[in-house]
């Protein structure tokens, strides 16, 4: 049996450590391992940390970003694949939407719903996220994102506090590997290997988020 390749967007936060360093790190990781191909990453932003309270200036910011990826892993298996590479880069489950290392996240799987008590894609809250909604655009900018319509009418409607990262900072790109794991594309090929999630929408949402 043929496997089916899903195209899904995956999104990617760190606010400790060599922040930059790690996420470029995982996204390669994602990019060789069985069952990935065609991963293509933005470019990073840096945003105020978020917690339970809101927004916290005091908290070290965030840099984020998303990638794009063509997958034959099911849903439940890519969630896996996901939290092992947390687990590998220092991610510790003790308090939500606390301090990280590394946060991955499944924002879309093709035109699939799955909710579930481990899993909930569309992401729930990717339509009121500009560290989501940001770095997509800068990949798609004809995005539309499943139940909620365009990014970048999205991005408007809630604003952009996001920032380009400095020039100490690794600032993402381009990275996709073949059947077999190799092989890369530089940042201009961003727009050539990107995956256009269809203009199906559907009203339920979803993902799990800690």
């Amino acid at each position: 049996m043929i496997a089916q390749v899903v195209p899904v967007l995956l999104a990617f936060g760190a606010n400790l450590g060599d922040r930059g360093d790690t996420i470029a790190a995982a996204q390669r990781e994602i990019a060789e391992s069985r069952g990935i191909n065609d991963l293509v990453a933005s470019p990073l932003r840096e945003t105020i940390a978020l917690t339970q309270a809101g927004p916290d200036p005091d908290a070290p910011r965030y840099l984020n970003g998303v990638a794009t990826a063509q997958t034959t892993l099911p849903p439940h298996e890519l969630l896996d694949l996901l939290q092992r590479i947390e687990s590998k880069h220092g991610r510790v489950r003790d308090l939500i939407w606390g301090d990280r290392t590394l946060d991955i996240d499944i924002i879309l799987y093709g035109g699939r719903v799955v909710k579930d008590e481990r899993l909930t894609v569309p992401h729930p809250r990717a339509h009121e996220r500009d560290f989501v909604l940001s770095p997509w655009l800068a990949l798609d900018p004809h995005a539309v994102l499943m139940g909620h319509g365009r990014v970048d009418a999205l991005l408007e409607r809630i604003g952009d506090t996001t920032t380009p990262v400095g020039a100490g900072e690794v600032g993402g790109g381009a990275l996709s590997t073949g059947a077999a794991g190799a092989g890369s594309v530089g940042a201009d090929a961003l727009g050539a290997r990107v995956s256009t999630f269809g203009a199906r929408e559907t009203s339920e949402g979803g993902q799990r988020d800690e």
